[in-house]
């Protein structure tokens, strides 16, 4: 690796930057998988990757840095900002299911950025594997491939079982080539921030991707108005390093608070230097739209509100959490979060949850033991999830448990009275013949009279033939003792009794 760095200072030449996306479960992360010889798939939960990932491959006495990208829907912004920083793009689409959503959306995030894509049909050695109508779908996309009588070029691979690999590195290196990467590694670093977290044992650590210039040990570095002296840098294996070239991605310590994903950083010499960039960024509007509800937000008196605090390991996983839940608001109920932060569920959040009646979700956290205690005292749920569809389903189940129950109303019979027999203040007895259906006890009553409907209670008692039964069906005669709901009615004979049941139905988001 210093070898290959030293041809870096000399040439000024840097290594691709690689980004791979595609639709979940098309092979993006096996693919990296078999060109790394290391397991990735099996540290992720359900096998999805859930936050940005960038590694460097050595391919003979070159290097290739890869950017592993979410597949899931929720994970939008992320999968745009590996494709803001990226040289060169890998469409990964399977061979048996072809062009899919996240496909579509992947192309159109590559077009936007407007760098060369690679596509890498995947899965080729799967039952069903069909190139051919892989590159018709891509067509129809606008992505024709070089046997098409396109520009873009195509390696027909198996992850799995490590088909064609080197052909697709060759091919990366072949269009870096064409491209002239070259960076002038003379100027102050810069590069921008991939992920942040919290690390309980070390402290907040941020993963970032050196473009220009040489980070070192000891430097100073500004994130937007966040300042932090770097006092120890890891390669994408945790080994220390003491310094970082272009297109290199390190994991950095030395901050006091977590610094924005998605934004840039440079670097300084000295503290002053430092602040002084910090005052020249002091305006500039926050990157990220995170969870917060502003005083000016505050949830209308009209509409139902779930309160959440929410906790997440990674800075990332929070933006894709914003990101999924922006669809979840109904006119009827809306969701607040009350606060946010990375690391792991502490007593603070049960406080504030306690005070709100509000639901804690942690996203790939722990819970402090005196967190928990407190939670069981105060009667404050928390939920923790490692998937971010299930941690997205379950906030639209709260939500939809706030909502009014769809009431659904099923007809049993008409009976017309013949007699009313007596009126109290709060019921009446009447008798009458059952014209349709059944008259049943314990069910709602509506009196019908000249085509309007009024609401009157519960058939409390009926009889037939003097004796008390559950029913009387159509054709025969009843009494009934009916309990009015809400004032007392006139009733008289002629009226038309409606019975009904009334179902309740929780309705969902």
């Amino acid at each position: 690796m210093a070898e290959i760095q030293g041809q870096i200072t000399s040439k000024h030449v840097r290594p691709p930057v690689v980004v791979v996306l595609g639709h979940v479960d098309h092979g993006k992360t096996m693919l990296l998988d078999t060109i790394r010889k290391s397991n990735i798939v099996a540290h992720e939960s359900g096998g999805i990757t859930q936050h940005m990932g960038a590694y460097q491959v050595q391919v003979n006495d070159r290097i290739i840095t890869f950017l592993d990208t979410p597949g899931h829907e929720a994970f939008t912004a992320i999968r745009s900002r590996g494709v803001r920083v990226a040289d060169i793009a890998i469409l990964v689409v399977a061979a048996d299911e072809s062009v899919k959503p996240q496909t579509k959306e992947a192309i159109r995030i590559v077009k936007e950025a407007n760098i060369p894509v690679i596509v890498a049909i995947n899965k080729i050695d799967k039952e069903g594997a069909n190139p051919g109508k892989v590159k018709q779908d891509l067509a129809g996309e606008e992505i024709l491939v070089e046997e098409w009588g396109g520009s873009v070029p195509v390696v027909e691979i198996s992850a799995k079982e490590g088909r064609n690999i080197k052909e697709l590195l060759d091919m990366i290196l072949l269009v870096a080539d064409l491209a002239e990467l070259k960076q002038d590694v003379t100027l102050p670093a810069q590069g921008i921030i991939i992920e942040s977290n919290l690390d309980k044992r070390r402290g907040y650590v941020a993963t970032a991707l050196v473009q220009k210039g040489v980070l070192r040990v000891g430097d100073w570095i500004v994130v937007g108005t966040e300042i932090g002296k770097v006092k120890s840098m890891e390669d994408f294996i945790g080994k220390a390093v003491t310094e970082a070239y272009p297109s290199q991605p390190v994991r950095i310590l030395g901050w006091t608070n977590a610094p924005n994903i998605g934004r840039e950083f440079v670097s300084a010499q000295s503290r002053d230097e430092a602040q002084a960039a910090v005052a020249k960024n002091i305006d500039l509007a926050p990157l990220l739209l995170f969870l917060r509800s502003t005083p000016e937000e505050e949830p209308t008196s009209e509409k139902k509100t779930l309160n959440i605090v929410f906790k997440s390991d990674v800075q990332g996983s929070m933006e894709a959490i914003d990101n999924a839940l922006q669809s979840t608001n109904s006119p009827e109920v809306v969701y607040r979060v009350l606060d946010y932060s990375i690391g792991n569920i502490t007593e603070a959040d049960v406080k504030t949850a306690a005070g709100t009646h509000a639901l804690i979700i942690g996203f790939r956290v722990g819970v402090e033991e005196s967190a928990r205690r407190l939670a069981e005292k105060e009667g404050v749920t928390i939920a923790n999830y490692d998937i971010i569809y299930e941690l997205i389903e379950r906030v639209r189940t709260e939500m939809g448990n706030l909502l009014a129950p769809e009431i659904k109303r099923e007809a049993l019979g008409k009976l017309k009275i013949l007699a009313v027999f007596k009126k109290a203040e709060r019921s009446c007895v009447v008798g009458g013949k059952v014209m349709s259906g059944i008259m049943k006890r314990g069910v709602l009553v509506d009196l019908v009279r000249d085509s309007s409907v009024i609401k009157l209670g519960k058939l409390a008692q009926l009889q037939h033939n003097k004796e008390d039964v559950t029913e009387v069906k159509e054709g025969l005669e009843a009494g009934l003792r009916i309990d009015f709901i809400g004032p007392s009615q006139e009733v008289a004979e002629g009226d038309i009794l409606e019975a009904y049941e009334e179902e309740r139905v929780q309705r969902t988001l």
